[in-house]
């Protein structure tokens, strides 16, 4: 595995990749070959989600994180 980062895909284009995999893996009309490869598509794609996932979500905690000054905090008009 390469330490050098690559640009993560599309999320909706690498989940429906994923989809599309995990549809002709559960269909059993596969070699055991191409099970395999693409079960190993199907992890790196998960991890990709994954990663794409976790960035948004460390996202929106900072942005929601009430300590910090320049988060987003509530709208209240009357005020």
């Amino acid at each position: 595995m390469s330490n050098k980062q690559e640009p993560l895909p599309e999320f909706e284009k690498a989940l429906a990749e994923l989809e599309s995999l995990v549809e002709r893996l559960e269909s059993g009309e596969l070699a055991l070959d191409q099970s395999l490869a693409d079960f190993k598509r199907g992890v790196e794609l998960t991890r990709q989600c994954q990663a794409v996932l976790d960035n948004a979500r460390q996202s929106v905690e900072q942005l929601l994180d009430t300590d910090n000054e320049s988060s987003a905090s509530p709208f209240n008009p009357d005020e």
